[in-house]
């Protein structure tokens, strides 16, 4: 298992030495394998994307088929922006 559980008694006892002045204390939920694993799926969903908008533009879909293309880009960005801040 690759998370960390804490008991709420730690959270509190961390969040009380935490000052305004100090940095936010930021508990991450999922581990390295779980991280590359989301990064990954960003990447081939980008990746598709991205074939997918030359194809569109090879063929001259219409511009209303190119609205689809929202979608792998959207998980693309997912992906990534959960394995960066290893939520």
């Amino acid at each position: 298992m690759d998370s960390v559980f804490l008991s709420s008694a730690s959270v509190r006892r961390v969040a009380a030495k935490t000052s305004a002045s100090d940095p936010v204390v930021c508990l991450t939920n999922i581990g390295p394998k779980e991280q590359r694993r989301r990064l990954t799926f960003g990447v081939v969903a980008f990746a598709a994307g991205v074939a997918l908008a030359a194809l569109l533009v090879l063929i001259d879909a219409n511009v209303w088929w190119r609205v689809s293309l929202f979608f792998p880009f959207a998980a693309a960005g997912i992906g990534y922006f959960q394995a960066r801040d290893k939520t």
